[in-house]
Protein backbone atom coordinates (compact mmCIF):
# COMPACT_ATOMS: atom_id res chain seq x y z
CA UNK A 1 0.00 0.00 0.00
CA UNK A 2 1.14 3.38 -0.99
CA UNK A 3 1.80 5.74 2.67
CA UNK A 4 1.35 8.71 0.75
CA UNK A 5 -1.14 11.00 2.26
CA UNK A 6 -4.19 11.59 0.48
CA UNK A 7 -3.74 15.35 -0.09
CA UNK A 8 -0.22 14.96 -1.71
CA UNK A 9 -1.91 12.36 -4.10
CA UNK A 10 -4.57 14.14 -4.88
CA UNK A 11 -3.40 17.75 -4.97
CA UNK A 12 -5.36 19.06 -2.71
CA UNK A 13 -4.61 22.46 -0.62
CA UNK A 14 -5.06 21.16 2.94
CA UNK A 15 -5.84 24.70 3.93
CA UNK A 16 -9.08 25.38 1.57
CA UNK A 17 -10.12 22.05 1.74
CA UNK A 18 -13.18 22.72 4.46
CA UNK A 19 -13.87 25.52 2.54
CA UNK A 20 -14.27 23.92 -1.18
CA UNK A 21 -15.96 21.44 0.82
CA UNK A 22 -19.07 22.74 2.75
CA UNK A 23 -19.18 25.77 0.83
CA UNK A 24 -22.06 24.31 -1.42
CA UNK A 25 -24.05 23.06 1.96
CA UNK A 26 -23.35 26.37 3.45
CA UNK A 27 -24.90 28.02 0.43
CA UNK A 28 -27.90 25.97 -0.06
CA UNK A 29 -28.36 26.70 4.18
CA UNK A 30 -28.30 30.51 3.07
CA UNK A 31 -30.90 29.67 0.09
CA UNK A 32 -33.34 28.17 2.23
CA UNK A 33 -32.98 30.65 5.34
CA UNK A 34 -33.41 33.05 2.84
CA UNK A 35 -36.60 31.59 1.45
CA UNK A 36 -38.05 30.78 4.51
CA UNK A 37 -37.52 34.56 5.44
CA UNK A 38 -39.57 35.49 2.52
CA UNK A 39 -42.04 33.22 3.83
CA UNK A 40 -42.56 34.44 6.91
CA UNK A 41 -42.77 38.21 5.33
CA UNK A 42 -45.07 37.58 2.80
CA UNK A 43 -47.44 35.86 5.71
CA UNK A 44 -47.31 38.85 7.95
CA UNK A 45 -48.41 41.17 5.04
CA UNK A 46 -51.08 39.01 3.31
CA UNK A 47 -54.27 41.38 2.78
CA UNK A 48 -51.99 44.61 3.26
CA UNK A 49 -52.77 47.11 0.58
CA UNK A 50 -50.77 46.77 -2.55
CA UNK A 51 -50.01 43.49 -1.79
CA UNK A 52 -52.58 42.39 -4.31
CA UNK A 53 -51.59 41.49 -7.71
CA UNK A 54 -52.83 43.98 -11.19
CA UNK A 55 -55.66 42.53 -13.06
CA UNK A 56 -54.27 42.18 -16.75
CA UNK A 57 -56.65 44.29 -18.03
CA UNK A 58 -55.66 47.01 -15.65
CA UNK A 59 -52.06 46.40 -16.80
CA UNK A 60 -52.60 46.54 -20.23
CA UNK A 61 -54.72 49.86 -20.25
CA UNK A 62 -51.73 51.76 -18.21
CA UNK A 63 -49.26 50.28 -20.95
CA UNK A 64 -52.31 51.56 -23.58
CA UNK A 65 -51.90 54.89 -22.05
CA UNK A 66 -48.08 55.52 -21.45
CA UNK A 67 -47.52 54.48 -25.35
CA UNK A 68 -50.64 56.65 -26.59
CA UNK A 69 -52.27 54.02 -28.36
CA UNK A 70 -55.49 54.81 -26.44
CA UNK A 71 -56.94 56.97 -30.44
CA UNK A 72 -56.15 53.68 -32.19
CA UNK A 73 -57.76 51.54 -29.67
CA UNK A 74 -60.81 53.64 -29.61
CA UNK A 75 -61.58 53.71 -33.40
CA UNK A 76 -61.14 49.74 -33.33
CA UNK A 77 -63.76 49.74 -31.00
CA UNK A 78 -65.71 52.04 -32.71
CA UNK A 79 -64.76 49.82 -36.20
CA UNK A 80 -65.81 46.79 -34.33
CA UNK A 81 -69.52 48.32 -32.72
CA UNK A 82 -70.08 50.44 -35.53
CA UNK A 83 -74.11 49.29 -35.64
CA UNK A 84 -74.45 49.69 -32.40
CA UNK A 85 -73.52 52.98 -32.48
CA UNK A 86 -75.69 54.40 -36.19
CA UNK A 87 -77.70 50.89 -36.36
CA UNK A 88 -77.91 47.82 -38.14
CA UNK A 89 -79.32 49.39 -41.57
CA UNK A 90 -76.93 52.18 -41.69
CA UNK A 91 -73.92 50.32 -40.86
CA UNK A 92 -74.62 47.55 -43.75
CA UNK A 93 -73.65 50.53 -46.26
CA UNK A 94 -71.14 52.74 -44.14
CA UNK A 95 -67.94 51.79 -42.88
CA UNK A 96 -65.31 53.87 -40.82
CA UNK A 97 -62.61 54.71 -43.00
CA UNK A 98 -59.78 56.58 -41.03
CA UNK A 99 -59.21 59.19 -38.29
CA UNK A 100 -56.63 61.82 -38.21
CA UNK A 101 -56.02 64.63 -35.95
CA UNK A 102 -59.93 64.66 -34.84
CA UNK A 103 -61.29 63.85 -38.36
CA UNK A 104 -63.51 61.10 -38.56
CA UNK A 105 -63.77 59.51 -42.37
CA UNK A 106 -66.78 57.18 -42.76
CA UNK A 107 -66.98 55.62 -46.41
CA UNK A 108 -71.23 55.25 -47.97
CA UNK A 109 -71.87 52.71 -49.97
CA UNK A 110 -73.69 55.26 -52.62
CA UNK A 111 -74.11 58.44 -52.93
CA UNK A 112 -77.60 58.03 -51.16
CA UNK A 113 -76.55 56.92 -48.30
CA UNK A 114 -73.83 59.39 -48.03
CA UNK A 115 -76.35 62.04 -48.45
CA UNK A 116 -77.78 60.57 -45.21
CA UNK A 117 -75.04 60.16 -43.27
CA UNK A 118 -74.47 63.85 -43.82
CA UNK A 119 -77.63 64.61 -42.48
CA UNK A 120 -76.99 62.51 -39.08
CA UNK A 121 -73.91 63.90 -38.61
CA UNK A 122 -74.66 65.38 -35.37
CA UNK A 123 -76.51 62.79 -34.00
CA UNK A 124 -73.44 60.99 -34.65
CA UNK A 125 -70.91 63.16 -33.03
CA UNK A 126 -73.51 63.01 -30.10
CA UNK A 127 -73.34 59.16 -30.17
CA UNK A 128 -70.12 58.73 -30.95
CA UNK A 129 -69.20 61.07 -27.80
CA UNK A 130 -71.51 59.19 -25.40
CA UNK A 131 -70.00 55.74 -26.43
CA UNK A 132 -66.66 56.62 -26.76
CA UNK A 133 -65.39 58.66 -23.97
CA UNK A 134 -62.04 59.82 -24.84
CA UNK A 135 -61.73 60.28 -28.16
CA UNK A 136 -61.84 63.63 -29.43
CA UNK A 137 -63.75 63.86 -32.86
CA UNK A 138 -64.01 67.70 -33.60
CA UNK A 139 -65.42 66.91 -37.53
CA UNK A 140 -66.76 64.06 -39.19
CA UNK A 141 -66.46 63.56 -42.78
CA UNK A 142 -68.61 61.32 -45.03
CA UNK A 143 -67.06 60.29 -48.92
CA UNK A 144 -69.60 58.14 -51.65
CA UNK A 145 -68.08 55.40 -53.23
CA UNK A 146 -64.87 55.57 -55.10
CA UNK A 147 -64.05 54.72 -58.32
CA UNK A 148 -61.17 53.72 -59.54
CA UNK A 149 -59.24 55.22 -61.54
CA UNK A 150 -56.36 54.26 -64.32
CA UNK A 151 -53.84 56.78 -63.22
CA UNK A 152 -50.37 54.91 -61.50
CA UNK A 153 -50.05 57.88 -58.81
CA UNK A 154 -50.12 61.12 -57.58
CA UNK A 155 -46.32 61.86 -59.58
CA UNK A 156 -48.19 60.63 -63.12
CA UNK A 157 -48.55 63.85 -65.57
CA UNK A 158 -51.78 65.31 -66.97
CA UNK A 159 -52.40 64.76 -70.68
CA UNK A 160 -53.03 61.47 -72.91
CA UNK A 161 -49.35 60.78 -72.46
CA UNK A 162 -46.95 59.77 -75.09
CA UNK A 163 -49.21 59.36 -78.71
CA UNK A 164 -49.49 63.29 -78.71
CA UNK A 165 -46.09 64.12 -79.20
CA UNK A 166 -45.29 62.86 -82.64
CA UNK A 167 -45.86 64.80 -85.71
Amino acid sequence: MNDTPVDILLHLNVSTLPEQTFSPFEVKGMTTKRLRERSKEAWWNFGKPGRDPDKFGGILEQFAQQSQWVPHLKIAQLERHWSDVVGTAIAAHSHVVAYDRGVLTIQASSTVWSTQLNYLIPQLQGTIAEKLEGLPIERIRVTGPHSYSFRRGKFDIPGRGVRDTYF
